[in-house]
């Protein structure tokens, strides 16, 4: 069997992206529930239908709807491409300048303005003063990593744990490793009269009710009166868009409200930036916040940005200007006239959750890399299994920090090191993305969510620091930025960090790109494998990593190309080959063999894929809150970690599942929202795990959102076999010659350059 040549192979897939607040709009061909419906304030979709695939990154500006907006949506504040006006495609290149036809603020207010938030930014200063010399030893835990050992001493001495303003993963209930049953933790309990009040002002201004809970929780107990002075803070309630608040607000206020009105700006700059992220971003260009404004009829965008600025709804940083020069920022600002110094170091606008976030990271990592203590592990590389594995020992005996970059044999490296390191006399820990990566990688491996929770792995020291000599990271394209944070400044000084993956995967579900911005900044060895994957399947796949999509001969039907006319037969052809044709011809039955498709909304969708599976496959009532026993399921614990399992049974404590042999409860009241049939997944979701077939689903109406990270990431799931349902001519051969991944616009490169000496 073999795969078409570039020049005829039909199909292309595009990626429906969960989010962590909203689902995805349908697919162009399907008419999505509330696509004209203005009565309610959130979305069709439940908000936390989430695998955390936030937005669109990775497959990054997905064509299929940006999580908030329905196509068709009234008043044309819904983009029918996905694509919100606050994420151009390039909002980080270089030359972004903040001044366009001198459109922007003075820029004497901008360089007061970012004066005037280095006091936010106190909270990191201790570890920025260190970077110019070596950082003792021992030092106490600060940051996040602070957070969480006061988190667990408050557990431990029976009091209630201090929130945790940041990385909500890591704060999310664990797959533990122990086998017992573990239940999902429900929303924290709210006073009702809190909530009837909200209640009344949500029906007084036109909101359903029923979102009381939700905005409590959001806004705190005085949500009701925080809301009558300004209603456009139901902004801040996952779900809710702009037109949605407007109409609340208009509702509330009457005549005293308008476009211009500085709490509907402040409001809209905070959500642009939370959508913004969604997608991938921890920071937007002036320029692309600014014309995002203009889209949302703001008046006078300049001059609601410098509120929003004042009121420390946003920070303002130029990362590439040295604070210590006096002029510096007005310089910056006044580069985009085309003066002669060179491009002008952009200005961007972010949250304060996502550049404190990226600061601490780059911290972290300049500590790991100052505090290492140079090693000779010559013998041990002498005896690795393969040249890429000894290099990568020798690369790690000198260094605090490596990247380590590969596909799936790959793999066997870093556990190499691991094993070479326990010889040594060091505790060495490997963690994986997800439980599907650590079951393959064998006894002893941890997720990083059970790390971090500390259910798996070796526990922590008397400060609080991982009890750990050195820390391999697989699948590390899958880490956000806050969950990296956490990670890093959880390790004790002289530890050394991996971070092994594939650089051609979709990027993480949460904000930012650590390991591509590491990889960028090259601040520390990069060792590159040397170990092809192997067979038909791993050909294949090397080539979509090039941007070529070649002939391959498949003599075990290996690789088999379906094409399909429509979406109809896309589904029947799809149910055909995971019930009968791939057990048949492949001897891999139904359960292990998974389906991948663009999104959950439109006729070939997740959605609709399940309900044609779970017909053939496994029918039943749906008598457990629409599940029945053994049916296959994708439980999301927190935003960004799909877990895979099955449906054991159903009591008065909820929901019980079999994840990878890990029996999981989850609460009835959550059910609905964090589990979802799981025959068939998203590209996104899958992305750190693989199974023994895999069925991927490329409809015809996702054409335009076809890139080659979603194709990459789709194709490399199947370690036996790959079926692949085309529905178009030739958009797989260009998309994956021609389209990568959509950009990010982040810090981390920036942060970790001014703080670390580039690698030689």
């Amino acid at each position: 069997m073999t795969v078409p040549s570039r020049g005829t192979t039909p199909g292309s897939p595009t990626e429906d992206r969960d989010t962590a607040v909203t689902e995805k709009a349908e697919s162009p061909s399907a008419t999505h529930g509330d696509a004209t419906a203005t009565a309610t304030v959130t979305d069709g979709a439940a908000p936390s239908e989430v695998e955390g695939e936030d937005g669109a990154p990775g497959g990054d500006g997905n064509p299929l709807g940006d999580g908030e907006g329905v196509p068709g949506a009234p008043g044309g504040a819904a983009h029918s491409d996905g694509q919100d006006p606050a994420v151009p495609g390039e909002d980080g290149k270089a030359g972004d300048g903040p001044v366009e036809g001198g459109e922007v603020a003075q820029p004497s207010e901008v360089e007061a303005e970012i004066a005037a938030q280095r006091e936010l930014r106190e909270r990191i200063a201790r570890r920025k003063a260190e970077k110019e010399g070596p950082i003792p030893a021992g030092a106490k835990l600060s940051g996040q990593a602070a957070d969480l050992l006061a988190a667990v001493r408050a557990m431990e001495g029976g009091q209630a744990a201090p929130a945790r303003p940041v990385a909500p993963e890591a704060a999310a209930p664990a797959v533990p490793a122990q086998n017992r049953p573990r239940a999902a933790e429900p929303a924290p309990a709210t006073a009702p009269e809190a909530v009837a009040a909200v209640g009344a002002v949500l029906a007084e201004g036109g909101a359903p009710p029923t979102l009381a809970p939700q905005v409590t929780a959001t806004l705190g107990e005085r949500a009701g009166d925080a809301l009558r002075e300004d209603p456009w803070l139901l902004l801040s309630v996952p779900g809710v868009r702009p037109e949605q608040a407007d109409g609340f607000a208009r509702a509330l206020l009457g005549d005293g409200c308008g476009p211009g009105d500085e709490r509907r700006s402040a409001a809209l700059v905070g959500w642009l930036l939370e959508r913004a992220a969604l997608r991938g971003h921890t920071a937007l260009t002036f320029p692309a916040v600014r014309a995002a404004l203009a889209e949302r009829s703001v008046p006078d965008p300049d001059q609601a940005l410098q509120h929003a600025i004042s009121e420390g709804a946003v920070l303002v940083f130029q990362d590439g200007v040295e604070d210590a020069e006096g002029d510096t920022e007005d310089e910056a600002a006044d580069g985009a006239d085309g003066a002669d110094d060179g491009p002008a170091v952009p200005v961007l606008l972010g949250l304060d959750r996502y550049a404190l976030a990226e600061e601490s990271l780059a911290d972290g990592l300049a500590r790991l890399v100052k505090t290492a203590q140079g090693a000779s592990w010559d013998e041990a590389a002498a005896q690795a299994p393969s040249p890429s594995a000894a290099e990568l020992i020798r690369a790690v005996a000198g260094h605090g920090l490596v990247v380590h970059t590969g596909g799936e044999a790959a793999r066997a490296e870093p556990v190499a090191l691991a094993e070479a390191v326990r010889t040594l006399g060091l505790r060495p820990v490997v963690a994986a993305h997800s439980e599907n990566g650590r079951r393959r990688l064998g006894a002893g491996a941890a997720t990083v969510a059970g790390l971090l929770s500390g259910t798996e792995g070796p526990g922590r020291d008397a400060d609080g620091a991982l009890d750990l000599d050195l820390l391999v990271v697989l699948d590390a394209p899958q880490l956000d930025v806050e969950t990296a944070t956490v990670l890093v400044e959880s390790l004790p000084d002289g530890a050394r960090l991996v971070l092994s993956g594939d650089p051609g995967v979709l990027w993480s579900a949460g904000a930012g790109r650590v390991f591509a911005d590491l990889l960028a900044a090259r601040v520390c060895p990069q060792i590159a494998s040397r170990t092809p994957d192997p067979g038909p399947l791993g050909e294949l796949v090397s080539g979509i990593g090039i941007g070529e999509l070649n002939q391959v001969e498949a003599p075990g039907k290996e690789i088999v190309i379906v094409p399909v006319r429509d979406a109809g037969e896309a589904v029947h052809r799809t149910v055909q080959l995971v019930a009968d044709s791939v057990p048949r011809a492949i001897g891999v039955p139904s359960g292990q063999t998974q389906v991948i498709t663009v999104g959950h909304g439109g006729a070939v969708g997740t959605r609709a894929l399940n309900t044609a599976l779970k017909e053939r496959l496994n029918p039943g009532p749906g008598r457990f809150g629409g599940f029945d026993p053994d049916d296959r399921v994708a439980y999301v614990p927190a935003p960004g970690r799909t877990l895979t399992g099955s449906v054991v049974s159903a009591d008065a404590e909820g929901l019980r599942l079999d994840c990878d042999g890990v029996p999981v409860v989850v609460p009835r009241e959550l059910v609905e929202s964090v589990v979802r049939h799981g025959w068939a997944l998203t590209a996104h979701q899958a992305a750190g795990m693989r199974w023994p077939a895999a069925v991927v689903v490329l409809p015809g109406d996702a054409a335009q959102g076809l890139n080659r990270p979603w194709v990459y990431t789709a194709f490399g799931r199947g370690e036996r076999h790959l079926s692949v349902v085309h529905g178009v001519d030739q958009a797989l051969a260009q998309a994956v010659a021609g389209v990568p991944a959509a950009e990010r616009t982040t810090r981390l490169r920036t942060l970790l350059e001014a703080l670390v000496t580039p690698a030689v």
